[in-house]
């Protein structure tokens, strides 16, 4: 907790400084961002001069004296090679589909028109995705200390939910991110943000010893910068829509914040809800997915006012750079209101023939994604509808049939009153975690702070439950601007994704220190695996054991098997690869032999399982 709260009471304090004496404040952050590049570029130096710079240096002197010290040589040698990789980290451009230069020539004129007059830098591409969002993205070039490559990313539901102009602000603002006009400083320290966010992500998984001390530099680096550059990426994003206000006009600029965020409601709280129930009466997932979101996008809500009066009261925080929508159209001098959906929307002025083209393989790139969930919901659907029946056909129901009827009874009764069939089943089953989840979500969606322990109560009841809790509390104390509590729930994520970052780490990796135990398989899983190994033929032995794993890993085990290898081979690694490919095991597993760096991995594990599951 107390990493949380000093991070709020740094911005808390950095955004009064950044008021009173905002040349101050900028230097500072301009010192810490070159902090972390000067750490990048001295252990890249310190590497190139360690691997080459002594070779060259050897040889400059006298090639005989570097081939009598090869010996000694190669270990500096090494690490540097080592600290090199360590280090090298490839960044690939947005996810999505990127536009050829001679497609769509007139969004292509457009976003140029609208680079240009903001004063943005060049693009190295434009890229459509399936996101009601845009975005000015950066990917650095070498750990960013060459620069960064531009992309801006266009999200195709947003450019059918908004009219030419309000898009066009949209774009004017993600170009403010880039730091065209008088933004400059903003949109690098914008981007820097970005660099080390990821950085960080991309040394974490790696993970070699190499790497070790970068990781746990920029793990105390990256929030700390963060929450040092909060006053300023939250002002950018002021300086961005004040540029989209310059370029479409304020009031074109706040109906788009207005639409924006209606849309991203409509798309939370309807449309993918009465989309998932379709599937009790539709064997199939729809065909043009991304057409149907346009056309509800596109349509007026009775909701929509409600929706706008609960935005505009949510409080800020400090876990988000964007300012709220009321800040925002406060700071844009645009009233708050209802905007009519478009006439024509961007996307149908520009995109021209594309646009069925995207539609049609977004919403196939969806269905493949989801037919076999859907079929098996759809089929699962009729099961549930059966066996509620036969729930509503009981007398008397105990308590797991309760529990049971309150579920089926919410997902397939429309109108039901669920809150009141949980408090049922809480009666008879007091310790049911499903239940007090249900009944904490239900409570914090009225607005009842008691939901809160149901919730606190079923994620002691079964740990499986603890993501989906955490995000419906963060929700609740976000909603009620409660600061106390969006930092304790801030805490418990970084503790849950912290523990799953080191299960990945042992699933995936094998060490010294590695704590191995019986393997606890049933003789049929046993003859299996070892039907398996004959039919492969390149196995003389194998030791299995079950690999003891950090807590909160979910309970799923993790199983490693060391084999020996029969007879002569040309790749080791091509014949792992093949064993993978052949086992099945009930959980996750890796496969190893204990050659070169394994070996007292290997005979760690030997000595914990004794004798081999499997002999040639």
């Amino acid at each position: 907790m107390t990493d949380v709260v000093a991070h709020r009471a740094l911005i808390e304090r950095l955004e009064v400084e950044a008021a009173q004496a905002p040349g101050r404040y900028r230097a500072k952050v301009a010192l810490l961002a070159l902090a972390g590049f000067a750490v990048l570029s001295g252990a890249l130096l310190l590497a190139l001069g360690v691997s080459v710079g002594l070779v060259l240096l050897l040889v400059a002197i006298s090639p005989l004296l570097l081939l009598k010290l090869f010996k000694v040589v190669w270990i500096p040698v090494a690490f540097g090679w080592m600290l090199l990789r360590s280090l090298w980290i490839r960044f690939e451009a947005p996810w999505g589909y990127r536009l050829d230069k001679h497609e769509a020539p007139a969004l292509q004129a457009e976003v140029e028109r609208l680079r240009r007059q903001t004063g943005a830098p060049r693009l190295h591409g434009i890229i459509i995705n399936r996101e009601l969002n845009a975005a000015a993205a950066t990917v650095p070039r070498a750990l960013g200390l060459f620069g960064h490559r531009h992309y801006l990313v266009l999200g195709l539901p947003l450019m059918q939910a908004l009219d030419p102009q309000q898009f066009a602000s949209v774009i004017a603002h993600e170009f403010g991110h880039f730091g065209g006009g008088h933004g400059r400083f903003g949109g690098w320290v914008y981007r820097v943000r970005a660099s080390w966010d990821r950085v960080l992500a991309q040394l974490q998984a790696r993970r070699s010893w190499t790497s070790g001390a970068f990781v746990r530099f920029f793990r105390w680096y990256a929030p700390y910068f963060n929450a040092y550059s909060f006053v300023l990426a939250r002002n950018q994003e002021y300086e961005a829509d004040a540029m989209a206000a310059r370029v479409a006009g304020a009031r074109v600029a706040g109906e788009a914040l207005i639409r924006v965020n209606l849309g991203s409601e409509r798309l939370s709280q309807d449309f993918w809800p009465g989309l998932q129930r379709r599937d009790a009466v539709e064997a199939a997932p729809p065909m043009l997915m991304y057409r149907d979101m346009a056309d509800s996008l596109r349509q007026p809500h009775e909701d929509d006012a409600r929706r706008l009066q609960r935005m505009l009261a949510r409080p800020a925080g400090h876990d988000d750079t964007h300012p709220t929508l009321a800040q925002r159209l406060s700071a844009l001098a645009v009233a708050p209101a209802l905007v009519p959906p478009p006439a024509r929307s961007f996307a149908e002025a520009y995109l021209g023939e594309l646009l069925p083209r995207l539609e049609q393989d977004f919403s196939e790139q969806w269905r493949r994604q989801v037919e076999l969930d859907w079929r098996e919901s759809h089929r699962l659907h009729a099961v549930d509808t059966k066996r509620l029946a036969e729930l509503e056909a009981m007398e008397v129901r105990d308590a797991q049939a309760t529990v049971e009827h309150a579920r089926l009874s919410e997902a397939l009764v429309p109108g039901v009153d669920a809150l009141a069939l949980y408090r049922q089943a809480l009666a008879q089953a007091p310790a049911d975690p499903f239940v007090h989840y249900r009944l904490g979500v239900l409570m914090l969606e009225a607005g009842n702070a008691a939901g809160v322990a149901h919730l606190r109560r079923a994620i002691s009841l079964d740990a499986q439950c603890r993501e989906s809790a955490l995000q419906h509390l963060s929700w609740y104390y976000r909603e009620r601007g409660d600061a106390a509590g969006q930092d304790e729930i801030a805490m418990e994520w970084q503790q849950m994704q912290d523990a799953r970052l080191r299960g990945h780490h042992a699933r995936n990796e094998l060490g010294a220190k590695d704590a191995f135990l019986a393997h606890d398989l049933d003789a049929d899983t046993l003859a299996e695996l070892r039907g398996v190994l004959d039919v492969q033929g390149s196995v003389s032995q194998a030791w299995l054991a079950r690999k003891a794993l950090p807590g909160d890993d979910g309970g799923v085990p993790h199983y490693v098997l060391l084999v020996a290898w029969r007879g002569m081979f040309y790749s080791e690694d091509a014949r792992l690869k093949k064993l993978v490919d052949a086992i099945e095991l009930p959980g996750t597993f890796i496969v190893f032999a204990g050659s070169r760096q394994y070996r007292a991995v290997a005979r760690r594990l030997r000595k914990a399982v004794g004798d081999p599951v499997y002999r040639k």
